[in-house]
């Protein structure tokens, strides 16, 4: 575990547009060994209870639980990132909020990198800290981003591994496609 951790911040420090490529390729590696138990398609996803971004409350899986639910890990030092988040907020928006919920988790070992991310790509979902690394871990990322859908039930759905912006009109017909199931 300690191992993993520190692989996975030496890439984090290393981390600048031109090593994206090999950045990916390590993570994999690194994640890899985590992958084991990770949370896979057709299994109830983790509950966790984070702090929110900025101290404001907490982040729970469980209280969206009836609704579906797209989980984003994501990180300000992810080049891919900066893709996603401004995309996944206007995916928010297009879909009922009492149906349907974006939720994110940051892994910067300082959370302040995180706020000032936001800062300069602001969204209106939840997005919690988690500095130590627990929850990638136990979701068993192999990459940064890493997203899960989760249906009304809890269960997992679909995993989307990294994030383009071609990407988007596929994971918005998963969605509509578990709204429109109803399935709990």
């Amino acid at each position: 575990m300690r191992e993993f951790r520190r692989r996975l911040r030496r890439l984090e420090r290393r981390s600048h547009p031109r090593f994206g490529l090999v950045w990916l390729f390590g993570a994999a590696l690194c994640l890899a060994a985590g992958a084991a138990g990770a949370a896979a398609v057709g299994q109830q996803a983790p509950e966790f209870r984070l702090p929110q971004l900025g101290g404001k409350g907490s982040v729970e899986l469980a209280r969206y639980r009836g609704k579906v639910v797209y989980l984003d890990f994501w990180a300000s030092w992810c080049p891919p990132c900066l893709t996603s988040l401004p995309l996944l907020e206007e995916m928010r928006k297009e879909f009922s909020g009492d149906q349907f919920q974006v939720l994110a988790i940051n892994v910067d070992r300082d959370p302040r990198k995180a706020l000032e991310f936001l800062a300069r790509r602001p969204v209106g979902y939840p997005s919690a800290s988690d500095p130590e690394g627990v929850w990638p871990e136990r979701f068993g990322i192999p990459t940064m981003p890493t997203s899960f859908l989760i249906d009304r039930g809890g269960v997992i759905r679909h995993v989307h591994e990294g994030f383009r912006a071609e990407d988007l009109p596929g994971l918005r017909e998963k969605v509509r496609q578990l709204l429109a199931s109803g399935a709990r």
